[in-house]
This record gives C-alpha cells, structure tokens and sequence, in this order.
C-alpha cells in the first residue's frame, strides 16, 4: 500500500507491505528517483547484559546510480565512510526510543536501490529507517524525521537540494519526533567573495590585467549562537510537522506490539545502604582517582572488597547487584556535587577548563606537529602535505566518477589511552565519526582553492573526555607548523548538562566521568567569530531553549579561553621549512605556454632537471603547477618560468618552433589610454572562472570580472560569453596596461 506525503520541501512516497514482508516491518521510500528499503528484524532470545543490541547497517548499491563497484571485487564489500558515518546517524537517532530494559538483538538494514544525484539520501535513509520501525511489532510508538537546514543567500532552507547545499553557508543536519530533538550536527562551508578572484588562481606579478583591489578574501562562514538556535528552531518545527504527519499515516497499519519481557535494573536498596554506612568515603576518594583516568578500577576494587564481607556472604549479594547498586551510588554522588556543591569530582567549578600545555614541532621528520594536552586529556596530532595526486579516491552514488578527497583526517583512539590492554584494530564508527567531526571543524579555515593535499593523524596517547576535541585544538596548531595557510585557529571544547528536579548545571570541559553520568552532552567547535561545528546527542523536551542558549554562550567563554592559550603557541611555532614540500599553482598567458616547453621540449626538461621539480601545463587555461620537496627550488623555478614569461614574445608557431628570420623581437606597442566610464566596442578572447578578457581598440586587453556580467551572480561564464564575441564594454578604471571593464548590456 502507497502512502504519499508532502512535507518539508518534498514529496515521500512509502510503500508498505509489498517487499520484504518477512521482517519485522519494512517500507520503501521513494522521493523523486531516489528508493530505499528499510527492513528490521528481532531475535526472540534476549542477550545476557542489560543493553539495547541494535546494529545498523546503511548500504549503497552501486547499481542504484549505475556504476560498477570500484577496485578489483566487482560487488560490494567494505562500506565507505560515508555509509558507516550515516549508519552511525541512524543509530543515535533512534536508539534513545527503545523502550528501558530491551536487549533483544535487533538488526536494522537500510539499503539504498536507486539514487537521485539530487536527494539528500542521510536524510531519506533516516525517514525510511524510522518509518520501518513504527510499523513493526518492535514497542517504539515514535515516529523520527530527519531534517536538513541551509542557509542560502541568506535565508534558511528545509531540505535544500544537494546543488542548493553546494551553495550553502550552513550544514545543519537534525533528527528528532514530535516533541523532542535527538540529534544535532551542523558543520559551516566557507566561500568566496563574489567581487574577488579565486584563491591561488592568478599571481598578479604574472598577469598585468589584475588590479590590487582584486585581492582574494575567503568567508569562513562561521555561525553565532544566535544563528544556530534561529537554525535549531527551523528544524523542530519541520520535524514537528513530519513527525506528525508520518504518524497519522502509519499508526492504521502499525503492527501490534509484540509482548515482550524487559531486564529489569538489578538494585537492591539494603545493598545501597550498606554503602552509603560502610564505603562512603571509599567511593568518593574512588570518585577523585575516577577523574584522572576513564577507568573504573577503583570501584571495582571496592566492589569485590564488599563482596568479601561477612554481610555479602550471609545475604547471598550478587556481585552484579552490587556492581549495578555501586554505579548508581557513584552517580547520585557525582551529580549531587555539581548540582547542590557548584564542584566537580576533579575539584573544577562548573565553568573551569583544565590546565593546557601545548609543544609544536616536535617531531623532527615531520612536516609539523602538535602534543595537546588537557588534563588526563592527550592528543599527538600530525600533518602530511603532498600535491594532488596523493589526495584519497572515493565514489558517491551522487555523484559521476571518481571524487578525490585533499583534506584527510585521521583519529586513532589505542587501548593504552585509557590504561587498556586491547590490541590494535581497524578504525570503528567511533574513530571515524571523532575524525569527521575534527575536519567539519577545521576545514573552513583552509583555503577554498587549495592545491595542496593534507592528511592529519590525530594519536590519543591519553583520554579522559573530549578527545575529539583536542584533535581539533592540537590539528589546528599542526597545519599552522606545517606552515599551511589557515585563516583562523579553531578550538573544540565538550560541554555537558546535569538535571535535577527544577534545577540544572552546565559543565565546561566535561570528563569522562561526567560524559557517563550527565543528561546530555555536546561539542562545539569554531574560532572566536563563530561556530565551524556542532555535535549534540540530546533529549530537548524537557530543556527550554534558554538552558540551551546558556549552554552555548558558557561554550563560546571556554572556547575563547583555549584559543588564547592556542594564540600564544602559535607565535611561538617554528616551521621547519627545510622538510616542507612545497606547490605553487599560477597562470600565464596561454600564448606563453610554448615559451615555457621550449622546442621539442628543450626548455621544461632543463628547468626539471635543474631545479629538481615536477612541472604540469594547462595550454587551455595557462596553468603552471609546480611541486618540490625543496620549497627553495620551487620558488626558484617560478621565478625562471616568470623571467621567460616576462620576456618580448616571439613568433612561433603551434609546434612552438620560431617562426621569423632571425627570431626577432616585434616592436613594443604603446598603451592607448581610455576614458574613465566611456563605451568602446571589443572582442572576448579569452573565458576563464573568474571572467573573460576582452581585446579592445589599439590591441590590448582589458580584464571583464564575473562580478560585471550581469546584476546577478553568475555561476559560469560561458552561459554569457563565447570567443570571438563582438561585445560593448565601459571602461571602469585603467591603471597603465591594467583595464578593467563592465559589460554594456
């Protein structure tokens, strides 16, 4: 049976009942020409431990978007990042709506049959997700939708496209039902400003036609606390108005739920009196070690030192009653001190970030380092700058080809951080979404048009809480030893909320401790202009949207607090330019290509052999990369490249070979001069991204930006301009050679 529902910027079509009718419940979700299944099943024999063991899997099947499957095995295998970083949405979306004491082992599969290039598919595969639950047996009578916020041109969008979310400021992806918010991530997008040319495109030195008020300036984007709330509201009431809409159309056919036994908690309130009489002080002073360490070795010590006592013995206690009663115990103490004392179990007032030492560069073959260290909290975080080529291949059912990823990060999280004895094993859903999470924080600041690639390896060496976090203070130290350009330092900091009858206490910098036994936790990252970053697993109806603004702007205090120390490091960073490979991306006049290859490729092989670099030409755009691991003799050969560039042209022809007696230099022209604002007639020679350059009377060109071609923004110049157009243009400004021009229309 079809049910299609209009909501939030799009049309959902569920059919339930025609396919997989053998789990549990299962839809299909169809929204344009995307389609995904969503099935989940139920064992019928509980698991051992009191725990909800849900596993999710998201899977894209190449075939839905007619591809083959990448790499040597032509079917599916290992799941990519993004199918483990969506299964991990899913599941701390609704993981929270089971009901207490549910430990049968539950599978939910999303699989993702034909794709839209234009459909947000974490969104969908969310919808479908939850839809396939509600209409099961499985006793969840919530309905979750996900929603996903933009801002273009200045206005918040429900759901924009992904051509639309290419063009946003702002990525905030929220999930929740109708009355409460489960899920927050949002991440900013930087740009660049539209009167300007792209970064690292043009060397003005090289091209005479730019003007020093061409400058390239890049918008970080970062949002207020006030635009994330105004954001935040958005979404609760999309989700909201679906929540609702999925549930009036589901709830006829909803399965009756399946009547099951639930775990109940193991207390024993003897045991806890026992206690709080016997071990009081035991456990406080266990508390106290708690919050130098993530580990619970003292009280488990405790706990078997009671389990050897004559009480314990003639009451026949479990152990773990007492293990179940000791925890609880634990966390009414750990709470009560922060709501009734104002102090942590570490000593720290409420708003108290924990001492920070911060080393760069310490790690002498590398190409720039940092050891960030934050309490019990340690991050080694290491940067590896290559050209292009090194950047990590990946595909997108979205998108055609091959992607290339030039901005990696990494974060390894070993058992001997929290004093474990585990080995080594491949990265999980927890490694991959902290790394995530780092580089939604970090990315903004770096250039837009890099032409570098850049992999950052976070180490945790030691953990006690916001180990994220110190990834993302110790990775934007890192790219700044490694003399990469960043446009502002980023520093992460984790928050946590305790709730207690009407009152409630904010923390800054929350341990692992207070992570465990807290009602909600977030992690907030940007620079001291805004927000890069966002992450929030939270329950938001019971929390009024003023403890959340309180929360943010507690935030905003810490987060400055940690940049100032961060400033300090950064004028103290010595980059160890001698190790550093170096790239240099420029443009000449395409005509001066042939110069630079010289005959039968004369010219390019001396300047590779001689200065020890690898050289790449785009005859079409007048493009020159070059890439070193010596950054001395990277400048050196842009410099010989730009002394030939720089010299008479000579007549050659498309051999590159010359083409006049004796190789004569023409005679130098002079420069007509123009009058400010008057119409002359041209012919457009050359298109590039930025513009066109058009020939005018007297046989110079004058430079026509993207930004004077129409009284809108203009995406691609060519939709406007073709060569050997005859236009009329203004003279907007002449500076010797340099002309500026505005299209006449």
């Amino acid at each position: 049976m079809e049910y299609k529902i209009e909501v939030n910027n799009q049309t959902e079509i569920y059919d339930i009942g025609k396919v997989a009718k053998q789990a549990a419940g299962s839809v299909m979700l169809k929204i344009k020409n995307t389609v995904i299944l969503a099935a989940i099943s139920r064992d019928d024999k509980q698991v051992d431990e009191n725990f909800v063991p849900l596993t999710v899997q998201y899977i894209e099947k190449t075939y839905a978007s007619g591809k083959f499957p990448g790499g040597f095995m032509k079917r599916e295998t290992k799941p990519s990042d993004f199918e483990t970083l969506t299964s991990r949405i899913i599941d701390r979306s609704l993981r929270p709506l089971f009901p207490d004491g549910y430990a049968y082992p539950t599978q939910l599969t999303v699989f993702v049959l034909s794709c839209d290039p234009e459909v947000d598919l974490q969104v969908a595969a969310l919808n479908a997700a939850s839809a396939a639950i509600y209409v099961s047996d499985i006793p969840v009578n919530k309905s979750v939708s996900g929603v996903r916020i933009g801002r273009i041109d200045g206005e918040l969008v429900v759901n924009p496209t992904n051509t639309e979310l290419s063009n946003s400021t702002l990525d905030l992806y929220v999930a929740g039902t109708k009355e409460e918010l489960l899920m927050i991530e949002m991440k900013a997008n930087a740009s660049m400003d539209n009167n300007t040319l792209p970064m690292m495109t043009i060397d003005p030195m090289i091209d005479p036609t730019l003007s020093e008020n061409m400058l390239p300036v890049q918008k970080i984007n970062e949002a207020t606390e006030e635009e994330i709330l105004e954001a935040i509201d958005k979404a609760q009431e999309a989700i909201s108005a679906a929540a609702h809409a999925y549930e009036e159309a589901f709830s006829p056919i909803k399965k009756e739920d399946a009547v099951l036994e639930y775990k109940q908690d193991l207390m024993d309130d003897s045991i806890a009196i026992y206690i709080d009489e016997f071990y009081k002080e035991e456990v406080k002073d266990a508390i106290a070690k708690m919050a130098k360490s993530e580990r619970a070795s003292e009280l488990k010590t405790i706990i078997k030192k009671i389990m050897t006592d004559d009480t314990a013995i003639k009451e026949e206690w479990s152990e773990e009653v007492v293990k179940n009663v000791m925890n609880d115990y634990k966390r009414k103490i750990v709470r009560k001190m922060i709501i009734e004392d104002g102090v942590r179990a570490d000593g720290r007032t409420l708003t108290e970030v924990r001492p920070i030492s911060i080393e760069t560069n310490i790690l002498p073959s590398v190409h720039g380092s940092c050891l960030f260290t934050r309490g019990q909290t340690q991050a080694l975080v290491s940067i590896t700058l290559g050209g292009d080529k090194d950047g990590q291949m990946y595909e997108l059912l979205t998108k055609k080809g091959n992607q290339v990823d030039n901005f990696m990060v990494n974060y390894n999280f070993p058992g001997f951080s929290v004093g474990e004895a585990t080995p080594l094993r491949s990265p999980g859903r927890r490694e991959l979404g902290h790394g995530n999470l780092a580089r939604r924080a970090l990315e903004p600041t770096l250039d837009v048009d890099r032409v570098q690639t850049i992999r950052l390896v976070s180490e945790i060496l030691e953990s006690n809480g916001s180990s994220s976090q110190a990834t993302i203070c110790g990775g934007s130290l890192a790219l700044k030893a490694a003399g990469v350009n960043v446009h502002k330092l980023v520093a992460g900091i984790a928050m946590g909320v305790v709730f207690e009858d009407d009152k409630h206490a904010i923390l800054t910098d929350i341990m692992g401790l207070e992570d465990h036994d807290g009602d909600m936790d977030f992690k907030v990252a940007g620079t001291r202009d805004g927000i890069t970053a966002l992450q929030m697993d939270i329950k938001l109806g019971g929390i009024s949207r003023d403890t959340l603004k309180e929360a943010l702007y507690q935030a905003k205090e810490g987060r400055n607090h940690i940049l100032s120390i961060m400033e300090k490091a950064d004028e103290e960073i010595k980059v160890n330019n001698s190790i550093l490979p170096k790239l240099e991306l420029f443009s000449i006049d395409p005509s001066k290509i042939v110069d630079v290859i010289g005959q039968a490729g004369k010219t390019i092989r001396e300047i590779i052999e001689k200065f020890e670099v690898s050289i790449d030409l785009d005859r079409d755009k007048g493009e020159v990369k070059i890439a070193g691991d010596n950054k001395e003799k990277v400048e050196a050969a842009k410099e010989h490249i730009v002394g030939i560039v720089n010299q008479p042209s000579r007549g050659r022809d498309s051999r590159g070979r010359d083409n006049r007696r004796g190789g004569s230099h023409r005679d130098s022209k002079p420069v007509p001069k123009f009058v400010q604002d008057e119409v002359v007639d041209g012919v457009v020679k050359r298109i590039v991204d930025f513009g066109a350059f058009v020939e005018l009377p007297g046989g110079i060109d004058g430079l026509l930006h993207v930004s004077k071609i129409a009284d809108h923004r203009v995406e691609r110049v060519s939709d406007y301009l073709e060569i050997e157009q005859a236009v009329k243009v203004k003279i907007l400004k002449q500076n010797g050679n340099k002309i500026e021009l505005a299209l006449v229309k």
